[in-house]
């Protein structure tokens, strides 16, 4: 009898503390930080790594960038802002959060260079020059390119230069599945460092939030979203490989392995376009791409491709909410596998991973714009 009346009250416990949990979020955009330093527990990495928090008052954390002075910059989406994120002490924590930018439209993306801050917002990318210099007094931004094409249907903006020095810009489709008018409508584009010679470098990608450069190769590589609708296992997201430019990703007449859409793909040989590199499992919502450069890690994670997956919203059973890991032996997607998971919990989602940033000591760190918060994971194996 004494049993069960415990379990009553620690269900009773645990659900009021996720009722006022689900309220704080809906106020604030975050779970509160005490929450998701408990919730941290959860998720589990691999032997000999950890996981902590390295912010957690950080509302709808989103794309990652890192200045050259150490400065960590973030993103958001509903938020509207852009913050810099400070570890004096280097002790692998932030202790100083600063909003840098507020009150602008979806400023997903941001990227760093030359000593300026990129931002992409849903219809034109800004510049904050000499921003670490001036975190508490930022400069009035110079918007570099104005009038991108924008849709709420996948208004979020992912930016990253190349290796080439150019500025790279993802521009999602407008809808779940069509043949967009404007052909910068599901692509990957580029422009000069001014936001001059804007292009397409890539067609036929669906929603890509997140992209980067093999190392070894400076090949492109990047996911992408499947669409909607089609049941719970089809089509599924993508790992695409661009070597160069002019290549065509299927979308939307083909999906996965040279499968035809059933609505578009009537009249295109699939043929025509570039398969996946690497089906990923549909749904998962990958998000963020990033090669592992580090010197923390075990030299077997050295260019690999970890991916955020940022969790499905409309399967009848939940799946992603983690961070995977492609390995790309010989420069092809060999072998595909969990590397932290435990921010969904049942049919509890508490946590979406969104974008991934490689330290200067080699350390991983993971935006959650769900929870507000950026994690640090780390190896100790040596």
């Amino acid at each position: 009898m004494r049993t069960n009346l415990r379990r009553v009250l620690w269900v009773l416990i645990v659900g009021c503390c996720f009722v006022f949990a689900a309220g704080y979020w809906r106020w604030t955009g975050q779970l509160p930080g005490i929450l998701v330093e408990n919730l941290l527990r959860r998720v589990k990495v691999p032997s000999a790594h950890s996981i902590q928090a390295y912010a957690t008052d950080v509302p709808n954390a989103r794309s990652l960038t890192l200045g050259a002075q150490g400065t960590l910059f973030v993103g958001s989406r509903r938020a509207g802002k852009v913050y810099a994120l400070l570890d004096h002490h280097k002790k692998g924590k932030a202790d100083e959060i600063i909003t840098i930018a507020q009150g602008l439209d979806t400023p997903n993306g941001v990227a760093f260079r030359g000593g300026a801050l990129y931002v992409a917002e849903a219809e034109r990318v800004l510049r904050y020059d000499h921003i670490e210099t001036n975190l508490k007094n930022p400069p009035v931004p110079v918007v570099i390119r104005a009038g991108l094409p924008s849709n709420p249907e996948h208004a979020s903006k992912f930016i990253r230069f190349g290796p080439d020095g150019w500025l790279y810009l993802s521009v999602g489709a407008p809808c779940n599945v069509c043949e967009p008018k404007d052909e910068r409508y599901a692509t990957i584009m580029r422009m000069q460092p001014d936001g001059s010679d804007l292009e397409v470098f890539a067609r036929g990608v669906r929603d890509s939030v997140g992209f980067d450069w093999q190392p070894q190769t400076n090949e492109l590589w990047f996911t992408d979203n499947g669409s909607d609708g089609m049941g719970d296992d089809i089509p599924p997201d993508e790992l695409n490989s661009a070597p160069h430019q002019g290549m065509h990703f299927g979308f939307p007449y083909c999906y996965g392995d040279n499968t035809p859409n059933p609505e578009f793909g009537r009249n295109r040989d699939c043929a025509e376009f570039t398969p996946p590199a690497l089906d990923l499992p549909a749904h998962v919502a990958s998000l963020g791409a990033r090669f592992y450069s580090g010197a923390m890690f075990p030299a077997a994670y050295q260019n690999q491709i970890f991916i955020a997956e940022h969790g499905s919203w409309n399967r009848s059973s939940p799946t992603g909410y983690r961070i995977s890991l492609a390995d790309l032996s010989g420069n092809q997607a060999a072998k595909y596998e969990i590397f932290a998971q435990g921010w969904l919990w049942g049919a509890l989602k508490w946590g979406r991973p969104v974008d991934l940033q490689v330290m200067p000591d080699g350390a991983l760190l993971v935006s959650d714009d769900y929870a507000g918060a950026i994690y640090r994971i780390t190896y100790q194996g040596r």
